[in-house]
């Protein structure tokens, strides 16, 4: 039956914003009559529609951002299932929805990877409860044991009668059937679905133009907003001059938002946009006006050799270790702020009136959107409601975020029952992001007479992305996310074993604020580790390779898909002139992932000819995607290392537009060879963990090609002429 479930809008706002969140109530299958009760007479379960004309409708919780989630979900439920795939559709439940009826579809966030790897077991038992209540439709018809029929592509049959029938026509009497219990999940070896290279279920609209993105939606008699925000953080909206716009072509109104920023509300956004360039604004830009890049670099540099640390990995005695060491080696590393950049700007259309919200939004979290929709407007959970829509990018920005969804709510409700659609400018969604974490990295190792690592030593000074935005899940001060890659166990364990070894972190806050960027923290320790483990293969004499083999030993998934990418890309042996190779892997996101890139150097000027990565996440849904996803990886990772720096001058962000940040072109993309290695028994992620690998590998092959060591990124700040 439908459960009702009373939580309170503070409680459900902190709890929707942890990626992974689930309140832990059990999972309802919810048989047809249940359904007919709750307002859902088509379903036979709840991720499971079947109409009388086949079609399939598979309801997806999770958000799609390009990266393929909607599908992979849609064939771990067909897999149980046994439909035909090409009847399959899929579409978005509310998370409103989700809540009445005690979240039957656990989390709606996507993020950290998190998308098929956390919720595999309880979509597929979705789709095998439903296809077990079609089957025991149909044996009822016939008068037959369950046990005696079998489906597959939408069609039940009985052998021994010889009589058949789709699932169209026992729909109906399936969804009246009370839900089966011990229903047993296939065994990976019998899987045919799961495993396939199957198409894309969103690709015909994107290239069609049919789909429509936040940015693109219109409902009638809607009006548009444009927006801006102190342009320094942390200061405020002092006053401004509405008579000065009232007048200008469709203005309807300027409104003060959540005393930081100010809204113009119109016809057409160009007008809005156009009114707020126009309005007289004076901010109170407080104490951190004076910041710039120099004062946080300073103040970041501080705690790389600072008393106080938090501790996220050690063994031995390091400290000792180093100091009879035969030798040492060390070295400093720093890592930039950087912004998502998504192409489509933030944005939110919001309808409000006194007694009901409903929100229409791009949103990685569609319940940390209601949470925020909530609060914005003013209402309790169950009067308000957000409808998802596909984003135009996501990469960590519309996850724990939805400062522009409570912007869109306050601006709707000074028009109650008049649509307003919130935009962003591209300029505002450049300074007012929250921004991939600065870091810098002290390490040392030490090394015995034989070049053998004895120690090693990582200090980690900076931004703590927790701190900044869920400091609830701190761990008794500590951020163990800013110990991705080196933490004892887990996702993102450290794949090297070092006699002794001390990781711990400085927290240096600036006043910029932090988030979850496409691959967190793996990205900026991999760097540091990966160019530093070959800085210290160098000074041992050893080959970079075999130098880190010898650390992997009790890291046998890790040394596989090293040696594969070695072995493809042809390390040991001759590259083609003038190309230079380097090698990187790290686990992150619960998947092992290692890429040799090849480059050439020629009068300073870079250029990476191809790189080949390496894949295990234990479990693979579809091939293709895997590849795809590891391919913009690669294009997202090596924009950031190339490129991807925001700059701090009078409190603000310097970037405005993508001709100050710039992304990489598709002439600088080097080709990709994605080897796929599923060694099966776990779920990795895959949209993130190889943009660790990215700049490591192509950073070490600088070196190779050049003598030059790269420990400051962006590399556009570097002249790469010859040593």
């Amino acid at each position: 039956m439908t459960t009702t479930i009373d939580v309170t809008r503070r409680g459900f706002m902190v709890g929707t914003a942890v990626a992974g969140f689930s309140l832990g109530f059990p999972i309802p299958f919810l048989s047809g009559k249940a359904n007919a009760q709750a307002g859902f007479p088509d379903e036979i379960n709840a991720w499971v529609v079947v109409r009388p004309d086949e079609q399939v409708i598979i309801r997806i919780a999770r958000s799609e951002m390009g990266q393929g989630t909607l599908t992979g979900l849609a064939q771990l439920v067909v897999e149980e299932l046994e439909c035909d795939w090409a009847n399959v559709t899929t579409e978005y439940p509310t998370p409103a929805t989700n809540l009445e009826r005690g979240r039957v579809w656990q989390s709606f966030s996507t993020g950290g990877s998190r998308g098929i790897r956390e919720s595999h077991d309880y979509v597929r038992m979705g789709g095998a409860t439903a296809r077990e209540m079609l089957i025991m439709a149909a044996a009822r018809e016939w008068g037959v044991a369950p046990g005696e029929c079998r489906a597959s592509k939408g069609v039940i049959t009985h052998a021994a009668s010889g009589r058949s029938t789709t699932f169209g026509k026992v729909a109906e009497a399936a969804s009246r059937l009370e839900v089966p219990t011990g229903v047993q999940l296939k065994d990976p070896k019998d899987w045919t679905v799961i495993g396939q290279p199957l198409k894309r279920l969103d690709t015909a609209e994107k290239v069609t133009g049919k789909q429509v993105y936040g940015a693109d939606l219109k409902l009638p008699g809607m009006l548009n907003a444009a927006i801006r925000q102190c342009p320094v953080f942390g200061g405020t909206l002092d006053s401004f001059d509405e008579s000065a716009v009232l007048s200008m072509p469709g203005v309807k109104k300027v409104v003060a938002v959540d005393g930081n920023a100010v809204a113009v509300v119109a016809d057409r956004w160009w007008q809005a946009k156009s009114a707020l360039d126009a309005l007289p604004i004076t901010w109170n830009e407080g104490a951190n006006a004076k910041v710039t890049s120099a004062s946080i670099d300073d103040f970041v540099k501080e705690g790389l050799t600072a008393d106080q640390a938090f501790v996220g990995n050690s063994n031995g005695d390091a400290e000792a270790a180093l100091a009879r060491a035969e030798r040492t080696v060390e070295a400093v590393y720093s890592y930039p702020f950087q912004n998502h950049a998504t192409m489509e700007p933030m944005n939110a259309t919001a309808v409000w009136t006194e007694d009901r919200c409903e929100v229409w939004c791009p949103t990685q979290n569609g319940e940390a959107a209601l949470a925020a929709t909530s609060e914005a407007a003013g209402l309790p959970l169950q009067q308000c409601d957000v409808h998802k829509l596909h984003l135009g990018g996501g990469f960590g920005r519309r996850g724990a975020f939805h400062d522009y969804v409570r912007q869109a709510v306050l601006i709707a409700r000074e028009f109650p029952g008049t649509p307003v659609k919130l935009l962003w400018s591209r300029e505002e969604d450049m300074t007012h992001g929250m921004y991939h974490p600065i870091t810098q990295c002290k390490l040392t190792a030490g090394l015995d007479a034989n070049g053998d690592v004895t120690a090693f030593r990582v200090r980690i000074s900076g931004q703590s992305i927790l701190a900044g935005v869920m400091p609830q899940r701190l761990s008794n001060g500590a951020d163990m996310i800013t110990f991705q890659c080196y933490l004892p166990q887990g996702d993102h364990a450290i794949s090297y074993s070092f006699p002794n070894l001390l990781v711990d972190h400085a927290m240096r806050n600036p006043h910029v604020p932090p988030g979850f960027w496409r691959g967190v923290n793996a990205n900026q320790n991999s760097v540091y580790t990966e160019c530093f483990i070959d800085e210290v293969a160098h000074a041992a004499g050893k080959d970079p390779l075999e130098f880190r083999l010898k650390l992997m030993d009790r890291h046998p998934k890790n040394a596989a898909v090293l040696r594969a990418v070695a072995e493809r890309a042809g390390w040991g042996s001759p590259a083609p002139e003038g190309v230079f190779r380097g090698l990187a892997q790290c686990t992150a996101f619960g998947s092992h992932i290692a890429a040799c890139a090849e480059v050439s150097v020629t009068n300073g000027q870079l250029k990476i000819h191809r790189i080949v990565a390496a894949t295990d996440c234990g479990h693979v849904v579809n091939p293709q995607q895997v590849e795809a996803q590891v391919e913009g990886s690669f294009a997202y990772g090596l924009s950031a290392m190339l490129y991807g720096e925001c700059t701090v001058a009078d409190g603000r962000i310097e970037q405005q537009n993508f001709d100050s940040y710039q992304i990489m072109r598709i002439a600088e993309m080097p080709e990709v060879e994605t080897i796929i290695m599923p060694s099966g028994g776990f779920w990795g992620g895959v949209g993130e963990p190889t943009i660790a690998v990215a700049a490591p590998a192509v950073l070490n092959a600088i070196f190779a090609a050049t003598g030059k060591r790269i420990r400051e990124l962006p590399l556009s700040k570097h002249d790469l002429g010859s040593a």
